[in-house]
């Protein structure tokens, strides 16, 4: 698997990411809102975001970690 990087993690969180596919179709749909234009570089970001996350295992998915480590305070 080749590693995410900050970036790309940073992208992922952005997006819901309940299941594998929820999260592919997000970014999809979101790399479609993009003007091609004016972000080519955020159009790169989401083409290698969506490179790696499609070489991934179920299993490598699930062990990704993309959720913020946050500790909830009661």
């Amino acid at each position: 698997m080749e590693k995410f990087t900050f970036e790309e993690i940073s992208l992922m969180r952005i997006f819901s990411t309940a299941s594998y596919e929820s999260l592919r179709n997000e970014l999809i749909t979101g790399l479609h809102d993009v003007d091609e234009y004016t972000e080519p570089n955020l159009i790169a970001l989401f083409g290698s975001t969506l490179e790696k996350l499609d070489s991934l295992t179920d299993d490598e998915f699930t062990a990704l970690s993309i959720y913020l480590d946050v500790e909830v305070y009661v």
